[in-house]
Parts: structure tokens; C-alpha cells; sequence
């Protein structure tokens, strides 16, 4: 096997051993950790099988391989962005409610105490 298939592989395998120790330790959760464990995945058999790209690109009439691999890469990349962007604007959106239900209890909280000092004055 060539010496860059090799560290492909390894370097595959070693970004998979990665993402499982930061999900065992609680620093990934396990909803963000399948598309890491994909791309690990992927990266390690495109290392052992290098021409498993030149053939795909054969069948998809791409020129030149390396083009079909970068491309799918950042369309790949790009979706990842857009993921996250939808789920911190979740995050946000509900962090918003949040606030605004404490506020409105803290609100309700200084309504009943007037109205219990109002109430023992008189």
C-alpha cells in the first residue's frame, strides 16, 4: 500500500478514536458525533481504496478526480455550516422563551409580594 493511503487510513481511525473519547468524556454530544464518525469513516476508506474516487468520477463524467472529492467535500462542509446555524437558532429561540418566562415570573413574583405588603398595611 501507497505511504498517503496509509495515512488516510490511520488518520481516519485516529479522528474516529478522537471523536469516541470526547463522547465517552461528555465534551461531544452524541447528536453532533454521527457526522464526525461519518467523515472519519470516510476519510479512512478513501485512504485504503484511493480509487474508489477516480471510479465514482469515471461514472459522474467528472475530468478530474480530485475536482468530484473537493466538491463533495465542501457541499459537505457547507451543510454542516448550515446545520449548526439551524441548531443554534433553536438554541437562541428557546434561550429567548426562557428568558422571557423568568421575567414574566419574576414579574409575578413582585406583583404578589406589593400585594401582600398591601395587604398587611391595611
Amino acid at each position: 500500500m501507497y505511504t498517503y493511503q496509509w495515512t488516510s487510513a490511520i488518520l481516519g481511525l485516529l479522528i474516529a478514536g478522537t471523536i469516541i473519547l470526547l463522547i465517552r468524556r461528555d465534551h461531544l454530544h452524541t447528536h453532533h458525533a454521527g457526522w464526525w464518525l461519518f467523515s472519519a469513516l470516510c476519510i479512512a476508506i478513501l485512504g485504503i481504496f484511493p480509487k474508489l474516487v477516480d471510479s465514482i468520477a469515471i461514472k459522474l463524467n467528472v475530468n478530474y478526480p480530485p475536482t468530484l472529492l473537493f466538491s463533495v467535500g465542501l457541499g459537505l462542509i457547507l451543510l454542516k455550516m448550515l446545520n449548526i446555524d439551524i441548531y443554534h437558532s433553536r438554541q437562541e429561540r428557546q434561550l429567548r422563551r426562557t428568558i422571557q418566562r423568568i421575567a414574566l415570573l419574576e414579574d409575578e413574583i413582585n406583583r404578589l409580594k406589593q400585594d401582600q405588603e398591601h395587604s398587611t398595611n391595611n
